[in-house]
């Protein structure tokens, strides 16, 4: 049974960084795209950043400059390194991963990710 497991959050202070990782385990089938969403409480589920299969990325405005989206497909883990985080990048994280021999994207159970002024 395919697993999509993202890293636990955790709580930062305004200007402060924090890296999430993504790690899918349960199948031998490798990440074609991937991303992250994020929602806040009371919003609708948004997208942070997309990373395609040849590495290529696209960012939200919001946390374009600030946040970095990466992979690594000999683990076939995905990253999102977030800098000079903001109080209103507190949302809960969703990675979201296309595999390759699956019709349909895998999501994981989202972690929480907390930015204090």
């Amino acid at each position: 049974q395919v697993q999509v497991v993202e890293s636990a959050g955790g709580w930062a202070q305004a200007g402060g960084s924090l890296r999430l990782s993504c790690a899918v385990s349960g199948t031998t089938a490798s990440i074609n795209r991937a991303g992250w969403y994020r929602q806040a409480p009371g919003k609708q589920r948004e997208l942070v950043a997309t990373i395609s299969s040849g590495g290529d990325a696209n960012y939200a405005d919001s946390v374009k400059g600030r946040f970095t989206i990466s992979r690594d497909d000999g683990k076939n883990k995905v990253y999102l390194q977030m800098n000079s985080l903001k109080p209103e990048d507190t949302a809960v994280y969703y990675c979201n991963v296309h595999l390759r021999t699956y019709a349909f994207d895998h999501w994981g159970q989202g972690t929480q990710v907390t930015v204090s002024s």
